[in-house]
């Protein structure tokens, strides 16, 4: 599809972020057609291009996170570096940083900075804490804001250390609540209800955003939701459960209707047509009774009937799957969700962005490049510098 079709098309970012929550907003805004300009220190640049898996010096990770971005090298601690930033951002529509609360104002470079040259602007700030508050100035990484926001606390099982899922899941969702907060922004500058604004994110905000009814809970109830392993406190049954293959499988049998027809298929009517366990209710009192029987049941199956036999009774079941798993499986094909690039004459497969379109989809137009690939091409063609001017920074380490 032709780039300027995508949604947001004809818009530039400036991304200033490192590590993940900055770079996935910066790449969703990029996916669906906005022109992100990344800013990194000359040299290594972004940290991530050298995490976990790595190939030719370069992490796989850093193909899908950098992924239509154009690499400008700027060192922002340099005042030519940072005021070659600025000259950037009075032509943007938007800006992404990650940095902790005050770091861009030492570069001259916070919204205050940049307004009078650019009153349009959105400025998407990403930090553990928020930018005010006793605790905005404390370093906010995820896996801390993750336990500070409530939702490590409801993770693992009862008596037991809480547990993390393996992955740093308060970078991206901040990084979502980011992009839908810039997005947000423009809409509003776009229908006058506006100039540019600030899109302060926390990350221990955006985890707690997801907390669906604890807070409601303990102010009308006083209960605590408590971690609850496999299980989610108040619905029943909705578990996982292993079965004679060692495989997991999940069953949702929470609704009413869908209750009884899972019954019908263990072949236990008798549960089917309790009245104990006619409504959730019901169940959750029921609900040691209603797990063994089912854990019996998948314990004495291989996983393939277990979920033959619940799909043919229209009851939600599915595998635990890896990675090889949704390689394997012919919807995730089906359904694009891995898009094919191409890095040094070989092909390397990425995960699609989210969510589908289908009338402006976004798409990856290129993987992450190399440090610094579009520097020269960016500083000409959008501050104006010469190739002497250029070589000048370049020996002075600027650029």
């Amino acid at each position: 599809m032709d780039a300027k079709t995508k949604p947001l098309a004809g818009l530039r970012v400036i991304e200033f972020g490192q590590l993940i929550a900055g770079p996935f907003a910066g790449s969703l805004l990029a996916y669906f057609g906005a022109e992100v300009i990344k800013i990194e220190p000359p040299g290594k640049g972004d940290p991530i291009r050298g995490w976990r898996a790595v190939e030719n010096g370069t992490s796989f990770w850093w193909r899908s996170i950098g992924r239509n971005k154009k690499s400008v090298t700027l060192n922002l601690k340099n005042p030519e570096g940072a005021a070659l930033a600025k000259q950037l951002c009075a032509g943007a529509d938007a800006i992404i940083e990650n940095f902790r609360p005050g770091v861009m104002e030492s570069w001259g470079l916070g919204p205050d900075d940049l307004k009078a040259d650019n009153p349009q602007l959105v400025y998407a700030r990403i930090s553990g804490y928020g930018q005010d508050g006793p605790y905005s100035n404390k370093p906010g990484f995820a896996s801390v804001c993750e336990g500070f926001s409530g939702f490590r606390y409801v993770n693992g099982h009862p008596g037991e250390a809480p547990v993390r899922p393996n992955l740093s899941i308060g970078d991206s969702i901040a990084g979502l609540h980011a992009a839908f907060g810039v997005v947000m922004a423009l809409l509003g500058r776009e229908r006058g209800q506006s100039e540019g604004q600030v899109v302060d994110v926390a990350l221990y905000e955006s985890m707690f955003n997801l907390m669906e009814a604890v807070v409601p809970e303990f102010s009308g109830a006083g209960m605590v939701r408590e971690p609850s392993g496999t299980t989610v406190t108040g619905i029943v049954p909705t578990n996982t459960y292993r079965c004679r293959d060692g495989k997991y499988v999940v069953i949702g049998g929470n609704g009413d209707s869908i209750f009884r027809r899972l019954m019908e298929a263990l072949e236990r009517p008798d549960l089917a047509r309790d009245p104990r366990m006619a409504d959730n209710a019901g169940r959750v009192e029921c609900e040691n009774e209603i797990d063994q029987v089912l854990a019996d049941w998948c314990r004495a199956r291989a996983s393939e009937q277990v979920l033959s036999v619940l799909e043919q009774a229209r009851v939600p079941a599915g595998p635990i799957y890896s990675v090889a798993d949704m390689f394997a499986d012919p919807h995730y094909r089906a359904r694009q969700m891995f898009e094919a690039v191409e890095i040094d004459g070989r092909t390397l497969e990425i995960p699609a962005m989210l969510p589908k379109l289908r009338g402006t989809p976004g798409e990856t137009l290129w993987p992450g490049g190399n440090v610094g690939d579009e520097t020269w091409q960016v500083l000409q063609d959008t501050v104006g510098l010469s190739a002497e001017a250029l070589t000048r920074l370049r020996e002075r380490g600027v650029v």
